[in-house]
C-alpha cells in the first residue's frame, strides 16, 4: 500500500491483484457502519472480489452505524443522533462515492449529485454564535487570539506526536486561548472539550488549517441533501446488494481467535451469536477479516417528550470484542483508554426536535436570517449559544431532512458540550431532561417569550439520545492505544474505522472511516493503486499565509502586536523580499 497525490493514479482502475487468489477468498466484516460498507465496495471495485463472498455482521437490525436517520414508528418521531460536516478535501470519501450511483438521479453518481447540490446551495452561516436569548454575538467573526495564544497554537503544531502522549488540550493551552472566539468556534464545530487529546487537537490544526478563514461562516463545509442515512448509506447498500454482498443482522461477533506463531498473526476463527444462536466460523489465510473496533454510538438509549433517555449502559458488543482481541496481543490496542473513565463534563446528549407547525419559524428567521422552509441549508453547521450553561448548539439542515417528511414539518438537531451543568431555564443537567425540557431550554435561548415556551415545546416532538461514548474518539491517548489498520505481521486481519490508527488524518470524520477501509483493503490484497494522501494543507505556504492573516483578525504583518525586536525583524524581512515573488504572495494574502 502506498500514498499518492494528483491525478496520475486518481483515475486508474485497479487490476486484479496478482498472486492473491481473489476468487478463492472470502471476507468477513464486523459492523455495517461507513468504514465497513466502504471496505466492501473497495473489495469489489478495486480488489475484484465477488460480492457473494463478502459477509457483513451487524448487531442491530439495520445498517449504517453512526450515519443514521430514521422515522421511529414506536415514538412517532424522526431521530438523528448527529450530522456530518464534509469538505472538498475528503479525498478517500469522494474516491468512494464517485463509483456509487445516486438513488435520486440514477444517471449520476452520489459525488455528482453532492457536487451539484453544494454548488447550487453553498454552505454559509449568517449567524454563528448568539447570546442574550437570540442576539448575535457582538464579536462574531473575530477570533480574538492574543499573541500568547497564537504562539501556543504554533508551539502545539511544532510538537511531535510522541511528545504529546496522554496530554490534554488544557495542558498545552492557557486561559487566554480558551477565552478566545477561536476556541469557541473550533470546539463547537468539531466537538472538542478542554480535557480532550492534545495529540488529536494538533492533527486537527494541521489537517484543517484551510478552515481558519471560514470559522465564522462555515463556508468551507458541505452537506448532503437529506440525512446521511438516506443520502449516503442507502446508495451504498443498493450498490452492495446488487453485487450480492450478504448481510447478517442481529449478529454479535463475540471474539476472533488469532493464531500468533512463526512471527505472524492469522485470524483463525470467528465466534459469533446470530439471532441468539452461537456459531463458529473457521478461517484460512485466504479469508480476510475487517473489524470495526469500538463505536461512538454503541449502547445509545432514547427518551421521549416525557421521559429522559436511560443513563444506564452495559458495555456494548463492539467494545467487548475489541477488549477480547486486545487481550490476545498488545498490537491490537488498548480499548480501555477510550471506553472507560470518560469525564462527566462532556457531550453525551443530542436531541431531535420535530415541529409540526410554523410557530418557531419567525424566531429562526430572526436569528439565522434564513427561511427554514426555503430548501436551502439553514445553519450550515452549528449555531452556538455562548451563554448557555450547557454550551448548547443547534443545527438545521436543508428541509425536508427526510424524503417522507411532511411540508409543514421542521427538524432541528440539538447538542450540548457540557452535560454536568444545570440549564439556564430548565434547572437540570441535560441527561436528566425530558424531551420537552430540552426543547424548552433551546426555545428560551432562541428568544421565545417565556409564556409561550411550554406550549410550543409540548406541541413539538423531541427525542433525547444518550450516547455514553460519543466523545471517545477524543480521549487522551498514547502511541499504540489504537491498533494500526493492519497490525504488524498480520496476514488476514485489519482494523477499520475511527479507532484504528493511520497517520496524519483526523477522527470523527467520514473521511477517516473511508481512509482506513481503503488502506486495509489495499494492504491485505496488495492492490496496485495509490491511496490518496491526507490533504497537505499544513505544507502549503499559501494556506499558512491565509491562516496567519485570519488568526490575527485580519491584520497586516506590520500591525501585529509584537515585541519591538520581532517588529524590527518583520520590517527587515519585508525589506529583504521587496520586489520578489514572496512579496507578491504576501500581498495576495493581505499580509502587506
Amino acid at each position: 500500500m502506498h500514498y499518492t497525490s494528483g491525478n496520475y493514479e486518481a483515475f486508474v482502475h485497479a487490476s486484479t491483484p496478482e498472486d492473491e487468489n481473489v476468487d478463492k477468498k472470502s471476507a468477513y466484516l464486523v459492523g455495517s457502519g461507513l468504514a465497513s460498507l466502504a471496505t466492501a465496495v473497495f473489495l469489489i471495485r478495486d480488489g475484484h472480489m465477488q460480492g457473494k463472498n463478502i459477509h457483513v455482521f451487524e448487531e442491530l437490525a439495520l445498517p449504517g452505524g453512526s450515519l443514521d436517520g430514521i422515522y421511529n414508528q414506536a415514538k412517532q418521531a424522526y431521530i438523528i443522533r448527529g450530522g456530518r460536516e464534509m469538505e472538498s478535501h475528503f479525498e478517500c470519501l469522494w474516491d468512494l462515492f464517485r463509483s456509487i450511483p445516486s438513488l435520486d438521479y440514477p444517471e449520476e453518481t452520489v459525488l455528482d449529485e453532492f457536487y451539484r447540490l453544494n454548488r447550487k446551495d453553498p454552505s454559509y452561516s449568517k449567524t454563528r454564535v448568539i447570546v442574550n436569548r437570540g442576539e448575535e454575538l457582538p464579536t462574531d467573526g473575530q477570533l480574538l487570539l492574543t499573541p500568547k495564544a497564537i504562539k501556543e497554537i504554533l508551539n502545539l503544531v511544532l510538537t511531535p506526536e510522541e511528545d504529546l502522549q496522554d496530554k490534554k488540550i488544557n495542558e498545552v493551552f492557557t486561559k487566554e486561548f480558551f477565552e478566545s472566539n477561536f476556541w469557541l468556534y473550533w470546539s463547537t464545530m468539531f466537538a472538542f472539550e478542554p480535557w480532550a487529546s492534545a495529540m488529536e487537537m494538533r492533527r486537527y490544526l494541521m489537517r484543517f488549517v484551510q478552515h481558519v478563514a471560514t470559522l465564522k461562516t462555515l463556508s468551507s463545509l458541505k452537506f448532503t441533501k437529506y440525512n446521511q442515512y438516506e443520502s449516503l448509506v442507502l446508495p451504498l447498500m443498493s450498490y452492495l446488494k446488487n453485487h450480492g454482498v450478504k448481510f447478517h443482522y442481529d449478529t454479535i461477533v463475540n471474539n476472533i481467535i488469532v493464531n500468533r506463531s512463526e512471527g505472524y498473526k492469522v485470524a483463525k476463527e470467528i465466534q459469533l451469536t446470530e439471532k441468539g444462536k452461537k456459531k463458529d466460523i473457521k478461517l484460512s489465510e485466504d479469508d480476510l477479516v475487517f473489524v470495526t473496533n469500538g463505536s461512538i454510538t454503541e449502547s445509545t438509549t432514547y427518551g421521549d417528550n416525557f421521559h429522559p433517555a436511560d443513563q444506564n449502559h452495559p458495555l456494548g458488543p463492539s467494545w467487548q470484542l475489541w477488549k477480547n482481541l486486545a487481550a490476545q496481543d498488545t498490537d491490537f490496542g488498548h480499548p480501555e483508554k477510550f471506553c472507560e473513565n470518560i469525564p462527566k463534563a462532556n457531550w453525551v446528549i443530542s436531541a431531535t426536535v420535530t415541529f409540526d407547525n410554523n410557530d418557531i419559524v419567525p424566531y429562526i428567521e430572526k436569528v439565522n436570517k434564513k427561511d427554514p422552509h426555503s430548501g436551502s441549508i439553514v445553519t450550515s453547521g452549528p449555531t452556538t449559544i455562548k451563554d448557555s450553561n450547557w454550551m448548547l448548539g443547534y443545527s438545521i439542515s436543508r428541509q425536508p431532512h427526510f424524503h417522507k417528511q411532511k411540508p409543514n414539518q421542521l427538524i432541528v438537531w440539538l447538542y450540548g458540550l457540557y452535560s454536568d451543568t444545570e440549564g439556564n431555564y430548565v434547572k437540570k443537567t441535560m441527561p436528566d431532561c425530558t424531551g420537552i425540557e430540552l426543547c424548552e431550554e433551546w426555545l428560551y435561548h432562541m428568544g421565545v417569550p417565556e409564556e409561550k415556551i411550554s406550549e410550543m415545546a409540548h406541541a413539538a416532538t423531541t427525542i433525547p439520545a444518550h450516547m455514553p461514548y460519543i466523545t471517545s474518539y477524543f480521549m487522551p491517548r498514547a502511541l499504540g492505544d489504537r491498533p494500526k489498520v493492519v497490525p504488524n505481521h498480520s496476514k488476514n486481519l485489519a482494523f477499520i474505522g475511527n479507532f484504528a490508527e493511520t497517520e496524519r488524518d483526523t477522527v470523527f470524520t467520514t473521511e477517516y472511516s473511508v481512509r482506513t477501509a481503503m488502506e486495509a483493503v489495499y494492504t491485505l490484497l496488495n492492490i496496485d493503486r495509490g491511496v490518496p494522501e491526507v490533504f497537505a494543507s499544513a505544507f502549503d505556504v499559501r494556506m499558512l499565509m491565509n491562516a496567519m492573516y485570519y488568526l490575527n483578525d485580519q491584520k497586516k504583518l506590520v500591525d501585529l502586536d509584537l515585541p519591538i525586536g520581532e517588529k524590527m525583524a518583520i520590517k527587515a524581512m519585508l525589506k529583504k523580499v521587496k520586489g520578489t515573488y514572496v512579496e507578491e504572495l504576501l500581498k495576495k494574502y493581505k499580509l502587506v
